[in-house]
């Protein structure tokens, strides 16, 4: 029986909120957390160590994904900004480049705007 059936099996067993089964399944949850540790550090050592990150592809995906457009709404409406973002998915080019065609604003306004690291880290503040 593996660890995860005695588990459940022993939380089965409770009877009126006291379950005898409590030892063995504080034993074994221990240890799942145990392997589960163990097989995270062995994972990282043995494969996310040695990954190097293209950030130059990293950076071309993230340009032409269509959800950056979500940041120009306040500035440009809803309905612009949708078409924004299904033309620069149909053609496969850069929203800031679509969006610079379109809405009026800026590059530099733009730039603002649509930059990954402001909006992953807290807005557009």
């Amino acid at each position: 029986m593996g660890l995860d059936s005695a588990v459940a099996m022993a939380g089965q067993s409770g009877n009126f909120q006291l379950n005898v089964m409590l030892p063995l399944v504080a034993g074994n949850l221990l240890d799942m957390v145990e392997l589960l540790s163990n097989a995270s550090k062995l994972l990282a050592e043995k494969a996310i160590k040695d990954f190097t990150v293209n950030t130059e592809t990293l950076n071309e995906g993230v340009g032409r994904n269509p959800v950056l457009v979500t940041a120009l709404n306040p500035e440009i409406g809803y309905s612009l900004a949708a078409d924004i973002a299904k033309e620069a998915y149909r053609d496969g080019r850069p929203v800031i480049d679509v969006a610079e065609e379109r809405s009026g604003l800026s590059r530099k306004r733009l730039e603002q705007l649509l930059d990954p690291l402001k909006l992953t880290r807290g807005g557009l503040a």
